[in-house]
């Protein structure tokens, strides 16, 4: 199985991909006519969509890691069940499969993931080193850390029944935190999102409402430097809201 990484990064291109390359290309004509009034400078600001595409990529990357790490946190959780009804930890995950079937679908990564678990243990793989294998393939650092422990304690025969339930316990808080940012910095990062649009929306009202008002920025050295400056402004502007507003736990 590939990584969540490495599927956002393959080919073929996915609808996402396409709609990422669409923003970029949307983005690349606003920069090239609102600031500049030039095709010619569109075409040299066409690379832009590449660095915006990675980005966008990189944050489907992190949903997906984060979505994954739920997901993880419910296996594991049908695992304790099937435990404490006396199942061994190896057979606890493989019925998991059935439960992560029927609560997240066929399609979900927990389940993809707990398919290569099973076919790894029918292959003689240790437990731990497929769930570690995960934990570095998918980014997360809940269930490397949890392999991590887990580890430790199946070499020492510690209590798996007691470290899963802690385990689960130390995700949950860990979601709940999560959760509870979200929804602190939800209408901060709305407004975020609006203010970055202000500015293209500030100079297209004014460019139709009052034509020829930009001519004297547009088409001479002194215009281009100016514009060039706000720009570059907007752009650092751009990516310090971005990683203001997404805190990580």
């Amino acid at each position: 199985m590939k990584s969540l990484r490495q599927q956002a990064l393959a080919y073929p291109i996915s609808r996402n991909d396409i709609l990422f390359i669409v923003q970029g290309i949307i983005i690349v004509v606003l920069f090239g006519k609102l600031f500049y009034d030039s095709w010619i400078a569109t075409f040299l600001f066409s690379p832009m969509i590449i660095p915006w595409v990675i980005m966008q990529k990189k944050n489907e990357s992190k949903k997906k890691c984060r979505i994954l790490g739920i997901q993880f946190k419910d296996a594991i959780f049908s695992a304790l069940t099937s435990l404490k009804a006396g199942y061994s930890v190896e057979n606890a995950f493989i019925d998991a499969v059935k439960d992560m079937e029927m609560l997240y679908g066929k399609d979900s990564d927990i389940l993809a993931c707990l398919t290569k678990v099973n076919k790894g243990l029918r292959n003689g793989i240790p437990l731990e080193k497929l769930i570690m294998d995960i934990g570095r393939e998918s980014g997360n650092e809940d269930i490397q850390d949890f392999a991590s422990v887990f580890l430790v304690a199946k070499r020492s025969a510690g209590n798996m029944t007691e470290i899963i339930e802690r385990t689960i316990d130390i995700i949950s808080q860990k979601i709940n935190v999560e959760k509870e940012i979200d929804v602190l910095i939800s209408a901060k990062r709305l407004e975020a999102r609006i203010m970055n649009c202000v500015p293209f929306f500030i100079i297209s009202y004014i460019s139709i409402t009052s034509p020829g008002f930009f001519n004297a920025l547009y088409h001479n050295v002194f215009g281009i430097v100016i514009m060039t400056i706000c720009m570059i402004i907007y752009c650092i502007s751009y990516l310090l809201s971005e990683r203001i507003v997404n805190i990580s736990v």
